[in-house]
């Protein structure tokens, strides 16, 4: 697995276990997204994480840098659903990439619905 690829599986890890998160709605969709839903070719090819989520390693180092983007259900507290979220990717992160933590995750809540 090339160096690009490694963030590309791993936006679709967390993008799985975002979504599998009680209260999250939806990842936000990106431009890309909205472009190909609004010309009509379907939802963002690219998998669960293609959209709201960004990884990025950090330089000289092994850590993660890791952006997720949720819309949420009304009626739960933020605060409470991005504290599962981060848990979430968390786990996923030590499942998939044996990741000990030292990944900086940032949960941002762009709506509610």
């Amino acid at each position: 697995m090339t160096d690009q690829q490694a963030p590309r599986t791993l936006e679709d890890t967390v993008g799985a276990a975002v979504l599998a998160t009680r209260g999250v709605a939806f990842l936000r969709p990106g431009l890309a997204g909205l472009l190909r839903s609004s010309v009509g070719l379907g939802a963002a090819r690219g998998g669960a994480g293609a959209s709201g989520v960004r990884v990025r390693r950090h330089k000289g180092s092994e850590g993660l840098d890791i952006q997720v983007y949720v819309v949420l259900n009304r009626g739960h507290r933020a605060l409470d659903v991005t504290r599962a979220v981060r848990s979430a990717v968390l786990d996923a992160l030590r499942t998939e990439a044996g990741d000990n933590g030292s990944a900086q995750i940032e949960v941002t809540v762009t709506g509610v619905v």
